[in-house]
């Protein structure tokens, strides 16, 4: 039988994550994790899939840091149950590249075995926060408007 998964343990991973130290953040990944954050890679270089333990600690210990210096990921709720664990909180951070203070909610799904991390998914509000970026509203074209086909209002 396997080890039940506390939230002692997850906020050891958050603390250890918060860290950016690969040797605090290894312990917590499996060797074929799927890590998986939402938002524009473009913008977001940190966004997007990751396979296996050392993409996972590049990502989290080189691409994060470089797009944004985490102030404080405050945690507004954490659920744990069996092997899985969901959070949901915000990110305050510093946009390193021009000193904008960046916030943003986010939540995380995590699929834990033996003590690691073998799934995760984060969805974190890449709109609010792609538009802090950028320092201005991203420009959105008018609502579609409804028309008449045939007696049915259509968008």
């Amino acid at each position: 039988m396997t080890q039940a998964l506390t939230r002692a343990h997850v906020e050891n991973f958050r603390q250890a994550r918060l860290t950016r130290d690969p040797r605090q953040i290894e312990p917590f990944i499996d060797d074929n994790v799927v890590w998986l954050v939402t938002g524009p890679v473009e913008l977001l270089h940190f966004c997007g899939q990751r396979r296996g333990k050392a993409e996972v600690l590049d990502c989290i210990t080189r691409l994060e840091p470089s797009a944004l210096n985490v102030l404080k990921a405050e945690l507004t709720a954490l659920l744990v149950d069996r092997d899985r664990a969901a959070s949901f909180g915000r990110l305050v951070a510093v946009q390193p590249a021009t000193g904008r203070t960046i916030t943003y909610h986010q939540a995380q799904f995590m699929r834990f075995r033996g003590g690691k991390i073998i799934e995760y998914c984060a969805i974190i509000d890449s709109f609010d926060a792609a538009e802090q970026m950028m320092g201005h509203p991203i420009a959105l074209p008018d609502r579609p408007r409804a028309i008449d086909i045939g007696g049915r209002m259509v968008l």
